[in-house]
């Protein structure tokens, strides 16, 4: 064994860690050499997020020790950052195994740093605790979540003072302070309980009247109040808040999938607790069916994440992928607010690089400014931030299943993304149309477009080296043609440069810098390749394009948009 992880191991069995700790490790060393190389052959890593990670004993896992001075080095930098103020956190957590116990070791080592503690009683979704910075006038705040990874992982996602996840130069920082605890007796563990005050139905009562201010028409919710909803939380943390919230926007007809509405950390009816996968939603899918349901909902366990299913024009049930969610979402904001003549010269939207264009072409169809940012709803968050007083932010969204509604919250937030697009599906119901009709309809006003994204992921010590060898041989030596067309355009988000591969000339590109890269072909689909930042997985983005000219044509421009995305994917050897 490696002699710098044989000694990172002696220090735990040697140091001042629980003896139950120590008495597992003993147990590794006599049964798996791997697991115990896994388990310490790094540091797990404080990110511009915070932490994700395996559950476990070792520097490389999630438990009280890594938690604990992940802690003590971000209430260092609080401290340092508000010299002459009460420091004040908010701290949430999700179903997951352990949430409580690590939402309640953060609450004690910042309590212990002298720092103003607001613990919630019980589970809660992540957007109420990005809402409680807020409203409580919290300079951080911290949510163990790891949102939407299968049972074994947990996380520590870190807040700053505008509801928004850590950015530049605070998110470096923190990283700096964290790195500094070197060892577990740097850590206040203890001794400032007096400073943790706990909180909950208050706050649930004022995130829920904000959520109910968000509807743009309430009057069309009373006429269709009956709209069959099915909603599953999929054993998460939604099950607190959306129930009572589509409540408040006027529905009376919501069903809940109860094999999946009791918090559990081991997800039990399903493989990976993410709406993203058919497998995941499909208890709801047969209660939707079973029901003759007008729309089925799912969130994730710490309820940032939406996914929705709807009945196409055959009336089988198909689920909307985040871009079509998303489409559906921005256009509904966009449209309904200038129709009931709410809608503000300065309206701005904002979606992320790898989402779909077809909302920047909606936006801009309808004078409203649409930005674009770096992957990740802090960048939304830091936008609105910039923009405040000038622009009027209205939605945001990612492809990746996400929506953030109104400016009082600075993260997704599928709590209110629930009630919006079941407003949606209200809206549209009043004029005796579906919402796959009104997706039907905006391809073919604004042009059809098809997304897919694969993800690989390349396991155990040498993961990491193979996915930047695989970024490096694409920036290096970018794709020529693909799918017949010529790539025209390299943009290189970590050099900040777009650069046009006929002529060789670079602009700028005036984003942060990320790891990063996209290829656009001159027929305009748009490729691009980008590392996770919590796990060993490179996620790879494809969007194609085409001219809708009728809707019995849809089925066959489809099949030829998925077979061009195959085709880019085999050339580019992904597969």
């Amino acid at each position: 064994m490696d002699s710098i992880i044989q000694q990172s191991i002696d220090k735990w069995l040697n140091g001042s860690f629980d003896e139950e700790v120590k008495k597992q490790i003993r147990e590794m060393q006599n049964n798996s050499s791997d697991d115990l190389v896994d388990a310490f052959y790094r540091n797990l890593e404080f990110g511009t997020g915070g932490l994700r990670g395996i559950m476990g004993v070792g520097t490389n896992r999630m438990n009280k020790y890594t938690v604990g001075m992940a802690t003590q080095g971000y209430a260092n930098y609080l401290k340092k950052s508000f010299p002459n103020e009460e420091v004040r956190v908010a701290i949430a957590h999700d179903s997951r195994n352990n949430s409580r116990f690590f939402a309640e070791t953060a609450a004690n080592v910042f309590a212990a740093n002298g720092i103003k503690v607001f613990l919630f009683d019980d589970l809660r979704p992540t957007p109420e605790l990005s809402f409680t910075i807020r409203h409580l006038k919290c300079q951080g705040g911290v949510v163990c979540t790891a949102s939407h990874n299968p049972k074994e992982y947990n996380g520590y996602k870190a807040y700053w003072n505008d509801g928004g996840q850590l950015v530049p130069p605070h998110d470096k920082n923190v990283i700096t302070e964290v790195e500094k605890i070197s060892d577990v007796s740097d850590v206040k563990w203890s001794g400032g309980e007096k400073n943790i005050t706990i909180i909950g139905k208050e706050i649930d009562e004022a995130y829920l009247k904000m959520v109910k201010g968000l509807s743009v028409y309430p009057e069309i919710i009373s006429k269709q109040k009956d709209l069959k909803i099915v909603y599953t939380p999929i054993h998460g943390s939604g099950i607190k808040l959306v129930p009572p919230a589509l409540k408040e926007f006027g529905f009376e007809n919501v069903h809940i999938v109860e094999e999946q509405a009791k918090p559990d950390g081991n997800f039990p009816t399903v493989e990976y607790p993410n709406p993203e996968e058919r497998a995941t939603m499909s208890i709801g899918l047969q209660k939707a069916k079973e029901l003759d349901a007008d729309i089925l909902c799912g969130t994730d366990p710490d309820a940032d994440r939406i996914g929705i299913g709807i009945k196409d024009s055959k009336g089988a049930w198909v689920l909307m992928n985040g871009n079509q969610t998303a489409v559906l979402a921005f256009n509904y904001m966009i449209e309904s607010r200038k129709e009931k003549g709410i809608a503000q010269p300065n309206d701005m939207v904002v979606k992320t690089i790898v989402t779909t264009n077809l909302i920047d072409v909606i936006a801009e169809r309808n004078g409203v400014n649409c930005y674009n940012v770096l992957t990740g709803f802090k960048w939304i968050a830091e936008l609105i931030k910039e923009k405040e007083g000038k622009e009027n932010y209205v939605i945001g969204g990612e492809e990746s299943y996400g929506l953030m509604i109104g400016s009082q919250i600075r993260d997704k937030d599928a709590v209110s993304a629930v009630c919006i697009l079941c407003e949606m599906a209200a809206y549209e119901k009043n004029k005796g149309r579906s919402l796959y009709e009104k997706l039907l309809d905006l391809y073919l006003q604004y042009g059809y477009y098809q997304e897919d994204l694969i993800s690989i992921t390349k396991k155990g010590m040498n993961g990491q080296q193979e996915i930047a060898q695989m970024m490096e041989d694409f920036r290096s030596n970018p794709p020529k043609v693909l799918a017949g067309s010529k790539v025209v355009e390299l943009l290189d988000y970590q050099k900040q440069t777009k650069t046009n591969l006929q002529t060789g000339n670079t602009e700028q590109i005036n984003l942060p810098k990320s790891n990063v890269l996209q290829f656009i072909t001159e027929d305009g689909s748009k490729i691009s390749a980008r590392p996770s930042g919590t796990e060993p997985k490179i996620k790879f983005y494809f969007s194609v394009n085409t001219k809708l000219e009728s809707i019995d044509k849809f089925e066959e421009a489809q099949q030829k948009a998925k077979e061009k995305i195959q085709t880019i994917i085999n050339e580019m050897k992904l597969k």
